[in-house]
């Protein structure tokens, strides 16, 4: 049969087919060759589709792996004419399994559930039940490249990332399961049905949205671009709820709204409520933060610098995964976990240039891919931002080649945007306005830069 993979590198006109968020099959022409998105549901890969994906990298692109800020990975530096090629070699590795949703597969999760004992299940099946559900949905192939769905074992580490949809799982014994619709609106639902309500949200975000579309306003991508809000949604998710029966064994979808209590609408996640934990291993995140590069209960967890895996460094990864007989997780803090591998795994880990003790100067540090690789880019960011790191604990900072800001990372942080006679750099705290400060050139762009992560 012949294959109806695009071959070349476009982005569709606006309005046409949704968002210009590229993909796996929808590739992004860039300077440095074109741009391939490939998501990652969780993050979880074998070690035999980690192959595949180096195999895919060192043969039609640059040779790298790119971590994104939601787990997933890009490939760089390919040919124009190498479309239908990397989604053959993605369908074999199983990485491809709906053409129509490949980029709606939009799933983050807490990577060390399961592992180290700090949240309240294990959140494996309802990752792969949400995927397949979302795949085999006609409706949310209509999904824009930007929505997210999270799924949190009960640690609260996924709130920061502001999802449209996240699964957080009750205590022990409760049964039951909290999803959260944007910043604000809830439904607790029985456990089981987790996975199921949030496609039924997602399609109720669709239904919403068309409808609004209808009535004159702007096209939305996500829960909170949507006139109303997450109530527009909660309504419709609501009534699908009671009609399919999924809140049956709880009475019904219970409701939360913390702006009707408490008289605000907050959007950066504190309407979540962050769950208490045992007493934590040594080393061990606290509740919402992300796993520390080193040992931790259950596995290693490294850094990539810059989310840019070079081929030694994904071998090592693999081999590592193979050896373990376990899979590798890709963070949304552009890193990796290895279940099963221990603290003598890491001086291996180490000599490639990954970083694998807490304290690098490479912590909480992200930048875009810059100039030379982006013709809208003002600087070679990842360069400058190398020669600026210090070794500071504070907020995180992302490097911007343009006003655009691509790959930043959402809640708080320090923002160093390129301008044409140097930086600003500013401080993202909440809705609250930024005051950039503008830094001529690079003399001083270090301690500018560490100044503003260190700020009260």
């Amino acid at each position: 049969m012949q294959n109806t993979y695009p071959n070349r590198a476009e982005v569709p006109p606006p309005g046409v087919t949704g968002d210009a968020c590229p993909g796996a099959l929808r590739l992004h022409p860039s300077d440095d060759g074109a741009l391939a998105r490939v998501r990652i549901p969780g993050g979880v890969l074998t070690p035999a589709q980690a192959e595949h994906l180096s195999a895919a990298a060192a043969h039609l692109g640059d040779g790298d792996l790119h971590l994104t800020s939601r787990g997933n990975l890009q490939l760089r530096g390919l040919g124009e004419d190498c479309g239908a090629a990397l989604a053959t070699a993605l369908t074999e590795a199983g990485l491809l399994p709906s053409v129509a949703h490949e980029r709606v597969r939009n799933i983050v999760a807490s990577p060390l559930s399961g592992l180290d004992g700090q949240g309240h299940r294990p959140v494996g099946p309802w990752l792969r039940e949400l995927d397949a559900l979302l795949c085999a949905s006609p409706r949310t192939s209509a999904l824009s490249g930007r929505f997210l769905f999270a799924v949190d074992d009960g640690r609260g580490d996924m709130a920061a990332l502001e999802p449209d949809i996240t699964l957080i799982a009750d205590e022990p014994g409760s049964g039951t399961a909290t999803v959260h619709l944007g910043d604000v609106a809830t439904l607790t639902v029985p456990a089981s049905e987790a996975p199921r309500t949030a496609l039924h949200a997602a399609e109720a975000f669709l239904a919403a949205a068309s409808a609004a579309h209808a009535t004159g306003a702007d096209r939305v991508w996500r829960i909170a671009e949507l006139p109303g809000g997450p109530e527009a949604v909660h309504a419709l998710a609501t009534d699908t709820a009671r009609r399919t029966g999924t809140a049956r064994r709880t009475g019904a979808a219970r409701h939360t709204d913390t702006a009707r209590q408490t008289g605000t609408a907050p959007r950066t996640g504190t309407a979540r409520p962050t769950p208490t934990t045992s007493t934590l291993a040594p080393g061990e995140p606290a509740p919402g933060e992300p796993p520390p590069p080193g040992a931790l209960p259950g596995g290693v967890s490294v850094l990539v610098p810059l989310g840019r895996i070079t081929p030694t460094q994904w071998t090592a990864l693999r081999e590592l995964a193979d050896r373990t007989g376990a899979e590798l997780r890709l963070t949304p803090w552009r890193g990796v976990i290895v279940p099963g591998a221990t603290r003598a795994d890491l001086p291996a880990l180490a000599a490639t240039g990954l970083v694998t003790t807490p304290g690098s100067p490479w912590d909480g540090v992200t930048a875009c891919v810059g100039h030379p690789g982006c013709a809208k880019s003002l600087a070679d960011v990842r360069a400058d931002a190398a020669a600026a790191r210090r070794t500071v604990r504070g907020l995180p900072v992302h490097w911007s080649g343009c006003a655009r800001r691509c790959g930043r990372p959402r809640g708080a942080r320090v923002d160093v945007v390129a301008t044409p006679t140097g930086y600003e750099v500013s401080t993202v705290r909440g809705s609250g306005p930024a005051h950039p400060t503008s830094v001529t050139g690079t003399a001083t762009l270090a301690t500018t830069v560490a100044a503003a992560r260190t700020a009260p």
